[in-house]
């Protein structure tokens, strides 16, 4: 019972990470958490699966790594964006 439990909390992590990045936003910030949230089911969802098959936690920390590497290229992006053009509305630059 409780590990369906999990597998619950993780799906709906998931759900809502995706539905929130799907959803038309304006801002670049709110889309890069929406990522992050994203990730975070997914470490969540890898902790229970190697918890379960009883494998090695080694595989979490190589995903912790990448995962902080795309958080901060998101970040310096978003930086750079706003020194550029003043904002982080999508409507306020030419993606092309």
């Amino acid at each position: 019972m409780m590990m369906l439990n999990m597998w619950l909390v993780f799906m709906m992590m998931f759900i809502v990470g995706n539905l929130i990045f799907v959803s038309k936003h304006k801002h670049l910030l709110i889309i890069l958490l929406s990522l992050e949230f994203i990730v975070l089911s997914i470490f969540f969802f890898l902790l229970i699966l190697l918890n379960y098959i009883e494998y090695e936690l080694y595989m979490l920390m190589v995903f912790l790594v990448f995962s902080v590497c795309e958080g901060a290229l998101g970040l310096s992006i978003l930086v750079s964006m706003i020194r550029t053009h003043g904002n982080d509305y999508f409507q306020s630059f030419n993606i092309l």
